[in-house]
């Protein structure tokens, strides 16, 4: 599906919702962005993860391991690894207090280059996380693609810590095509209009 028909099928799934929300990074928002719906809509998924893959361009040629982001990334991240045979690792949130107490699972050897897949960007808090558990774990980190960059500074912080990061969409985007459309409630519409002012 194209990218219009990929927005209305989020908010027709209710991945995209409009009302009064508190995010993971505290702040309050009039949108809330649930992709964890997507792993009930196989199709969709894989348009999902298919439109992560174009935005990396000529970067994904290089990559030799890929790793989501804990936890609504890691269906994404397995669909690319299945799609394009790249070995797939996964962080823990925390580590084990049995066995071999790892962070990092899945096989590697230092010095590989990882990819790193979210869902949407805030702060970028949650891959500066698995950014930093890879590199002490002697994995090469330099590049992150994610669905929706909520366009309130995630991608700066990144570049802070050397991560170059691509994305799908942005929520200014999003609102746009919404505000654009007739799928949407008029309450909806005016929610959309006062988050687009605030962006502009």
């Amino acid at each position: 599906m194209n990218q219009t028909e990929l927005i209305y099928t989020l908010y027709k799934i209710s991945a995209i919702r409009f009302g009064d929300f508190t995010l993971k990074s505290g702040q309050q928002s009039s949108i809330y962005l649930d992709l964890r719906q997507i792993i009930s809509y196989p199709l969709l998924l894989r348009s999902v993860a298919s439109h992560i893959w174009h935005t990396l361009e000529g970067h994904a040629m290089t990559t030799e391991l890929i790793c989501g982001v804990p936890y609504t990334a890691l269906p994404i991240a397995t669909c690319l690894s299945l799609q394009h045979n790249i070995p797939m690792l996964m962080r823990r949130k925390e580590a084990k207090n049995y066995g071999t107490g790892k962070i990092i699972e899945g096989v590697f050897q230092p010095g590989q280059h990882c990819l790193i897949i979210e869902d949407i960007i805030t702060t970028g808090g949650s891959i500066i996380e698995t950014v930093e558990a890879l590199r002490t774990a002697g994995v090469t980190v330099t590049v992150a693609a994610a669905f929706i960059d909520r366009d309130q500074g995630g991608k700066q912080n990144l570049q802070q810590t050397n991560i170059t990061t691509h994305t799908v969409f942005t929520l200014p985007h999003i609102l746009k095509v919404l505000a654009e459309s007739n799928i949407i409630q008029p309450e909806e519409r005016t929610i959309i209009h006062a988050l687009l002012n605030e962006f502009a």
